[in-house]
């Protein structure tokens, strides 16, 4: 079965152009001009990625990615013409997992899109699970449970927890997590990797502190007694 990618796009000819790029490789396309219809074919729908204009009619880009982001962790990549860094900063806090500045080209858009539909860490760990005791992560299925109880991670947030457990008493600079999770043509800094980890604390609870901050360096993740 091809995956399925909601389109949200208010400007026709470039979401005609987005369209075509992603038939082409393959994906079955939704289409939505505005935030509410695409809150209504997103639940309708099972959606495998969302490719989101911020600059929407009806309902902005940031109330579709922070309502999705209450019921569900699909990959979202969000698109702007604005290249205000507190702007791609407000989109990784709500949930995004990527974030495309306009103009832009499709095939670099697709390229992302390509890379948050794969699940690179099942395939590079030998094992379905990898657990510390009490956080585990079950590769095939992408889910992770705390102490038993699921911990619902976007894409991105799970990339990064299987990237420092994997790792485990291993410093991984910002800079590593970026090169891994986003690749090396991601333009962006430090305090995304800085969002995405404080997300993902805020996830884990008690158990955040399995994650240790390793000052001017990075991260890593430590057993906790």
């Amino acid at each position: 079965m091809s995956k399925k990618i909601l389109v949200v796009e208010d400007e026709q000819i470039l979401r005609e152009i987005i369209k075509d790029y992603l038939l082409d490789a393959g994906y079955e396309v939704l289409e939505a001009a505005d935030g509410r219809h695409a809150l209504t074919l997103f639940q309708e729908h099972e959606v495998h990625l969302i490719i989101l204009d911020i600059m929407l009619p009806e309902l902005d880009g940031w109330s579709v990615c922070r309502r999705i982001r209450k019921a569900s962790n699909t990959p979202i990549i969000m698109l702007t013409a604005r290249s205000d860094e507190d702007d791609t900063l407000l989109g990784f806090e709500l949930g995004a997992d990527d974030y495309v500045t306009k103009p832009y080209s499709p095939r670099i858009l697709l390229a992302r899109a390509k890379r948050l539909l794969e699940s690179r860490p099942a395939r590079e760990h030998k094992n379905d699970t990898l657990s510390n005791g009490r956080i585990s992560i079950h590769f095939p299925s992408r889910s992770v449970t705390v102490d038993g109880e699921n911990c619902n991670l976007t894409h991105t947030e799970f990339e990064i927890l299987a990237c420092l457990m994997k790792n485990k008493g291993i410093i991984i600079t910002r800079e590593q997590l970026i090169t891994k999770i986003w690749g090396y043509d991601f333009v962006g800094d430090n305090r995304t990797v800085n969002s995405h980890i404080r997300n993902l604390r805020s996830k884990l609870g008690e158990h955040a502190k399995s994650i240790v901050t390793v000052v001017r360096s990075g991260y890593k993740f430590e057993d906790q007694p």
